[in-house]
């Protein structure tokens, strides 16, 4: 459990799964910039979240929700929930919208499963699955929640708090991923793996010329 003042954005966790450095950019050293990917998702999140309710046969469709968690110590809004009708209930179902297309890491599942968590304690009620749309390939995802994905998220919850607690950014991790950052020319990861390699070069070379003095 945490307390309010502890709370993080539920993007975070978002963050964290793409990468621990970017996270602690954005939510600790409070870096921000924006590319062309950041400015399309901004603006489809501005048409998505008008706050707005409105209605499909047997669905109620709700916009700009807030969400919190003290399980997860995070807070943060959902793009999208819909109440499916069944019977005489109306079953939350989360929706996530992404300006890309669909993922081969878990960071986008992870964020929609945390919002899932969000709403079940919130409400009382167990959500089993919810969905990623991509605004790239107008496709919709559905994301089931199960065992692996729950505990993926909780893990990552706690991971992301550690982060804060102890307040220290990760070094870069430089891939394929960077390319897509909007953080990229602020982070420059090439740089500092070359800056950092080239410290660690003269820190060993002037710990071995110590040793075959002392010999």
């Amino acid at each position: 459990m945490y307390l309010e003042s502890e709370f993080i954005a539920l993007s975070a966790l978002q963050h964290y799964v793409y990468c621990p450095r970017q996270c602690a950019l954005i939510h600790i050293e409070q870096v921000w910039a924006e590319n062309s990917y950041t400015a399309e998702g901004r603006e489809m999140h501005e048409r998505v979240d008008d706050g707005e309710t409105s209605y499909k046969p047997g669905i109620r469709i709700t916009r700009s929700v807030p969400l919190r968690s003290v399980v997860l110590g995070a807070s943060g809004i959902a793009d999208v929930v819909e109440w499916h009708k069944r019977n005489d209930h109306e079953e939350p179902f989360p929706v996530e919208y992404k300006r890309g297309r669909q993922k081969k890491h878990d960071a986008d599942k992870v964020q929609l499963c945390a919002q899932a968590i969000c709403l079940e304690e919130m409400l009382g009620k167990t959500i089993p699955a919810g969905a990623l749309f991509y605004g790239q390939t107008r496709h919709r995802f559905d994301v089931v929640f199960d065992t692996i994905l729950r505990q993926k998220t909780i893990a990552v919850a706690e991971a992301v708090h550690e982060l804060f607690r102890i307040g220290i950014t990760p070094p870069p991790e430089p891939g394929p991923k960077c390319n897509q950052c909007s953080l990229q020319e602020l982070c420059l990861p090439e740089i500092v793996v070359r800056s950092r390699s080239a410290r660690n070069y003269v820190h060993t070379l002037f710990h071995e010329l110590s040793e075959e003095e002392v010999l």
